[in-house]
């Protein structure tokens, strides 16, 4: 997929997390995202030291800072549940991450294409659940369909998850 798609700076990333994460899983080593994100950015910079000028690269490892360095102090002001969580914490938890992303990237989107995103919230709270959907679905029917059953009523929910998700984003996009 990453050479499929160009191989650029964000995929590379995402490329290197998952094949770190994946090797430390295998070897019982610990993988932290701190450590995880350092050794990605090390090797990428490596193979690839001007990628640093890229807004895909700076902004691909920013989200991720948010996430590894901030999220964690961000999640705490939620009291710790044992067991199941709710439905508000999940909430809160995904707005978090979100806040943490932004609180690191916000600043780059700055620069480079002076804007700032306002509806980064809402918008990740409808995203998020319907491409949580949308991707094992869409894995499930790519995986039928190489067997020559794929139902239709599938290919059917998928596309209207696609729709909906599609006429959320343009509806936020437009307040």
């Amino acid at each position: 997929y990453t050479l499929a798609t160009g191989a650029g700076e964000s995929i590379v990333r995402a490329f290197l997390f998952i094949l770190l994460n994946e090797v430390a899983k295998l070897t019982h080593r610990r993988h932290e995202l701190k450590q995880i994100l350092l050794a990605a950015m090390i090797i990428q910079l490596t193979i690839s030291p001007l990628s640093i000028r890229s807004a895909s690269f700076q902004l691909s490892y920013a989200a991720m800072a948010g996430i590894a360095f901030i999220n964690p102090w961000i999640q705490s002001f939620w009291p710790q549940e044992k067991g199941h969580k709710n439905l508000p914490h999940k909430i809160w938890e995904t707005a978090s991450v979100s806040i943490s992303c932004q609180l690191t990237t916000g600043p780059l989107a700055w620069y480079y294409f002076k804007s700032f995103p306002t509806n980064f919230i809402l918008t990740n709270l409808i995203a998020i659940p319907l491409v949580g959907l949308i991707i094992p679905l869409s894995i499930l029917a790519i995986i039928l369909q190489g067997t020559g059953i794929c139902p239709e009523l599938l290919v059917t929910a998928i596309e209207g998850l696609v729709t909906l998700l599609t006429a959320s984003l343009e509806i936020i996009a437009a307040i």
